[in-house]
């Protein structure tokens, strides 16, 4: 094979000019050999372009590789000390780790074709762009890419918590870790021997993948009204050649999907792959939103949405995020674009709309809370309405200032028995690596100690207060919030 470092050898030799190299060859017979060598030339340019025909099919992307590798990951992959390799083996390993993009797929996470299934169509992969972001031309980026569903350490005191980092890919990863704590604290079996929180702090590995399998089992079987749900994972090879105005990522194309009828399979499944979802590498997120938006169907996903909006990404501040519809559609199972209750015929003006716009319908098990500084200077800006406020279970979601994170209450009465709101506890969690505790807040309900504070201070309060307590006045009015002596954050 012709290597690298051959060929660097070659290109570091002295330049001579034609005459030089005949004397210093001793015959001027030499001169005829200047037809061979570039022939030989010739021959490796297109040993090269082969091997790049294969690693390209391998999903390594040559022509991306080198500006989008981060220095970090050249660090990790070096040969350790005192392992010592024949030449030829190093050259082919060195030159195929220089050359990979960053989160391809590797092997280990790639599924049998002979799995079952169906390959993902042309059309289809066509239909998902476009829902997913507007045209067929965009793509996921780096930071998409490496996005998947990691707990923290088990058995630990965060054991039932996703990492997430900042990112689009975060309101994907909160809403996933309210189903993880909706399961965990709601649904599994009764552990006699922990009740309330502790039943956060004793989750093992096993338990980990189990709570996981079943909240992502959970948001697709609602996504396709309780009725079907349509996994997505990889095969090794392309199942279509893709159209000129479609963008290839080399990920897309090689769809395998999988649809069942009972939400026992669903969940059976999604454990016995649950690696393709929660390994580094994995493109994780990325397999689950597709998993969703097939759940759910490009043409009930269309039905949904209405004319203020068209797909479910939106690029800002370098990175595509989600927008309220793909949330709504996480935490509902409907793409709903709005968080009023119900649809909205007319505008504040009392003006008929050209088209309806679409709100929730219904509660869920799992909430939403919002807020920041531009809605409370913007009092105009349409509010989170009570389906979305009260939730069956008390878990939120909570966007504050565009950041999400999660609230929830072991207490299941919270919500259905209005003596429970006077004074309670509940619990805060940020997905960011830097939270080592969950923040435990006592909230309430009949003191209005903030208000005093801020009528005496200067400012707003909106200004004075964390946006973690602003974001849970939105739900709880007025209420006073005891961090129990955690340093307000968020």
């Amino acid at each position: 094979m012709f290597t690298k470092s051959r060929l660097k050898k070659q290109q570091h030799q002295p330049l001579m000019k034609h005459g030089e190299k005949n004397k210093m060859e001793n015959g001027p017979e030499k001169a005829s050999d200047k037809n061979t060598d570039l022939d030989d030339i010739l021959s490796k340019i297109a040993e090269l372009e082969k091997w790049r025909e294969i690693f390209d099919n391998r999903g390594l992307e040559l022509h991306k590789c080198l500006e989008k590798r981060p220095p970090e990951r050249f660090k990790a992959e070096e040969e350790p000390k005192g392992v010592s390799q024949s030449p030829s083996a190093h050259s082919f390993h060195s030159d195929a780790n220089s050359l990979m993009v960053p989160y391809s797929i590797p092997r280990a996470l790639v599924i049998s074709p002979t799995l079952g299934g169906h390959p993902v169509s042309p059309d289809l992969a066509m239909s998902l762009r476009k829902i997913l972001f507007g045209n067929t031309l965009h793509i996921f980026n780096y930071e998409w890419k490496k996005s998947f569903f990691k707990f923290r350490e088990p058995y630990s005191i965060l054991s039932y918590a996703l990492e997430a980092e900042r990112g689009g890919a975060r309101a994907i990863q909160m809403a996933v870790q309210a189903h993880v704590i909706k399961y965990l604290l709601f649904t599994q079996p009764l552990n006699l021997e922990s009740s309330g929180i502790e039943r956060l702090l004793e989750v093992g590995e096993k338990e980990q993948e189990r709570a996981l399998a079943a909240a992502l089992a959970d948001i697709l079987w609602t996504a396709g009204d309780e009725r079907t749900a349509t996994i997505s994972l990889v095969t090794p090879d392309r199942c279509f050649t893709p159209h000129l105005d479609y963008k290839l990522d080399n990920f897309t194309e090689r769809l395998q999907l999988f649809t069942f009828k009972e939400k026992e399979d669903v969940t059976k499944f999604i454990y016995e792959h649950i690696h393709c979802f929660s390994k580094e590498e994995s493109h994780g997120v990325i397999l689950f939103l597709y998993s969703l938006i097939f759940s759910r169907s490009i043409i009930r996903l269309q039905e949904d949405l209405d004319f203020s909006t068209t797909h479910l990404l939106q690029f800002g501040l370098g990175n595509f995020v989600c927008r309220q519809a793909l949330l709504n559609l996480l935490l509902t199972g409907r793409a709903s674009p709005n968080v009023f209750n119900g649809t909205l015929s007319c505008d504040e003006h009392g003006n008929a709309l050209y088209q309806p716009l679409h709100g929730i319908l219904t509660r869920s098990n799992v909430g939403y809370l919002h807020w920041s500084r531009e809605q409370a200077e913007h009092a105009s800006l349409p509010s989170v309405g009570s389906m979305l406020k009260t939730p069956k279970l008390p878990v939120w979601v909570c966007n504050i200032n565009g950041t999400y994170s999660v609230l929830f209450s072991p207490n299941r009465s919270l919500l259905s028995d209005y003596k429970m709101e006077h004074l309670f506890q509940i619990y805060f969690y940020n997905g960011q690596p830097t939270q080592v505790n969950t923040a435990m807040l006592t909230i309430d309900t009949h003191s209005h100690h903030w208000e005093a504070k801020s009528r005496d201070g200067q400012g707003d309060p909106e200004k004075r207060f964390p946006s973690v307590e602003m974001t849970i006045r939105t739900k709880w009015e007025g209420a006073a919030i005891d961090w129990n002596g955690t340093i307000p954050f968020f």
